[in-house]
């Protein structure tokens, strides 16, 4: 038999080559289960479609890919009744690896940055050689349907190969892995299954496992994605959103299409019902899934934004190239449009359920901040977002709208107002709400972490600009305050310039306001700066710029009309503890808690003892 056996060289530069195969393409070793099974799927299909021309090509009822471990003999065989290979396919798919150009290939591959060899390696058909991270000989032995000749490729990936003569009794193909000495996980079959039921659970040709010698169905090959919506039923929707994203709740939305024309792809999507069990803050990458022609790629290809991350299921297309590897994508326009078109149909979605406002509650409930960190990233699509927003104000109960303010908007009012801090409870109490409070005008409370960044992002809504009521130069004059209200008492300008004097640096300016009530004193920002929120944010990370805030006095209260009649000397003090009590208000610290802490139990004592 050996004088029948053919050797063939690869070549120097394509020994080289299959050594960067092996060793630089594939960041996971166990991709060449899924390079193989994709190889045997796409044969038999070949055969399935030549059977409608030629009835000697007709596919087996029980035909399917075998993946079949040895424990013994250290193998691991993947068979399958495909189409099979003559002598010269083996010869050209299998002996050669880039018909032309080789050395300037291998130059080029070896040379190329790590994030460049994809691209480059993507116009040639390696896949096959995955093998090599794994075995340390591949043989393949194949008979074309149509033909009684079968032929025997093997190789040991060190630059040569040989032909010889076989037998096999149907068409198709076995490749066998004489496994490495670190390879023997995948001598398991549980460890085959698994891989199997990750890689290639939904494609439509049956994948076989061995286990104790009976074969052992390992995919469910049946992809709901590909299916009418008319034929998958409730349940089965619900148990796949269980099996993908390992949830236990229900979708509280499930979203099933088909895009057809230039572009075409199959998408199953879901909301979740409940919050995930890991923060979403954690990992701010959509882990959507990706697979060509029901086969798993990756759930990194980012085909929603980060806004959207919340959202789970697969989306199936051909109509993508791969490089060689499968493990990343190639940049191409195909991609973006699939990307654009899917974050259409999610932001649509959610559009049209906003009008059930019992139903979209409990979606904004447990993804609201995320969802309004589009308005921050997403220039594109910021016009589409912020209708679906949704806040607590000051003047209704419960989660009200953009659109659903600007309607209650009082006559005369130019801007939408809004109010930032950490504490839900405490903006409801904020002593910065009382002057429009008392002038009926709405302020939406914002206390997300995401808040304090992108009202400046959106600017604007329906024309009507965004304020936060903690910035200076806001005027309410042209609004009436309900009641009549003391005027200032003599000297007020004296005491206000004094308490400036006092403060010094602290603070970046002293004035009276007319925009509070019940409060003595009140902080805000600088006209052209940050608000307040911003401000404290920036101080917490140690960033400059964040500035002083304004001291705002009321000079109708009584303790300010008093401080205004007391002697100058009393001024220093009154000062500090009036900046204190403005900071305490908006959820800060004193400067100086202990110092404060003596002042407010000295005032108690002269209190008692008056």
């Amino acid at each position: 038999m050996s004088e029948t056996i053919e050797r063939h060289e690869f070549g120097a530069e394509v020994g080289r080559l299959l050594d960067l195969v092996v060793h630089a393409l594939y960041s996971d070793r166990e991709i060449f289960l899924r390079e193989l099974v994709a190889n045997a799927a796409d044969a038999m299909d070949r055969r399935r479609f030549e059977a409608l021309t030629s009835a000697a090509s007709a596919l087996p009822a029980d035909a399917k890919v075998r993946i079949a471990p040895d424990k013994e003999a250290r193998t691991l065989t993947v068979s399958d009744a495909g189409i099979g290979m003559t002598k010269e396919d083996l010869a050209t798919n299998l002996g050669t690896i880039a018909r032309s150009g080789t050395r300037a290939f291998s130059q080029t591959l070896e040379s190329a940055k790590a994030e460049d060899r994809p691209s480059l390696i993507g116009q040639f058909g390696v896949g096959f050689y995955s093998a090599f991270m794994v075995a340390d000989r591949v043989t393949v032995t194949s008979r074309r349907a149509g033909s009684d000749e079968a032929w025997t490729w093997a190789s040991e990936g060190q630059g040569n190969y040989t032909l010889e003569p076989a037998t096999r009794a149907e068409p198709g193909t076995d490749i066998v892995l004489h496994l490495k000495g670190d390879a023997d996980e995948y001598l398991e079959p549980y460890r085959l299954d698994h891989l199997v039921r990750k890689w290639a659970d939904f494609i439509t040709v049956p994948i076989a496992v061995v286990r104790d010698g009976k074969d052992e169905s390992a995919n469910q090959g049946t992809a709901l994605w590909r299916k009418a919506k008319s034929e998958v039923t409730e349940e089965q929707y619900e148990a796949f959103y269980h099996s993908i994203g390992m949830n236990f709740d229900k979708p509280w939305a499930t979203l099933h299409w088909r895009a057809e024309g230039q572009l075409e792809f199959a998408a199953l999507l879901f909301i979740p019902g409940s919050k995930p069990f890991q923060a979403l803050e954690n990992e701010r990458q959509s882990k959507v899934r990706l697979h060509v022609r029901r086969m798993f790629i990756t759930d990194e290809a980012e085909l929603l934004p980060p806004w959207l991350r919340f959202v789970q299921g697969v989306v199936d297309t051909e109509d993508l190239p791969l490089n060689v590897s499968r493990e990343m994508l190639q940049s191409t326009p195909a991609l973006a449009r699939i990307r654009r078109a899917v974050t259409g149909r999610v932001v649509s979605e959610l559009a049209t359920r906003a009008k059930d406002a019992e139903g979209y509650q409990a979606f904004w409930e447990n993804f609201g901040p995320v969802l309004k960190e589009g308005i921050y990233e997403d220039f594109e699509r910021r016009g589409e977002i912020a209708p679906l927003l949704r806040f607590r104000s000051s003047a209704v109960e419960g989660w009200t709208s953009l659109p659903d303010y600007v309607s209650r908007m009082k006559d005369g009012q130019e801007a939408i107002y809004y109010l930032v801090a950490d504490d839900a409870e405490a903006l409801k109490s904020s002593p910065q709400l009382e002057g429009f409070k008392a002038r009926g005008l709405e302020v939406l409370l914002l206390s997300d972490h995401v808040d304090a960044f992108w009202p400046d992002q959106l600017g604007s809504f329906e024309e009507k600009p965004l304020r936060s009521i903690t910035k200076g130069g806001l005027d309410l004059s042209k609004f009436a305050l309900e009641g009549e209200q003391p005027e200032a008492p003599e000297g007020i300008d004296a005491f206000v310039a004094a308490v400036k004097t006092a403060l010094g640096s602290e603070v970046s300016d002293v004035r009276t306001t007319d925009r509070l009530v019940d409060s003595a004193v009140v902080l805000s920002a600088g006209t052209g700066g940050p608000d307040l929120q911003m401000q404290r944010l920036m101080r917490r990370a140690g960033r400059a710029g964040a500035g002083q805030p304004v001291l705002e006095i009321n000079p109708r209260h009584p303790l300010i009309r008093a401080l205004a009649a007391a002697p100058e000397s009393e001024v220093p003090q009154a000062a500090g503890t009036l900046l204190d009590l403005a900071r305490i208000q908006d959820g800060d610290s004193p400067r100086d808690p202990a110092a404060f802490a003596r002042t407010v139990a000295a005032a108690l004592a002269a209190a008692r003892s008056a």
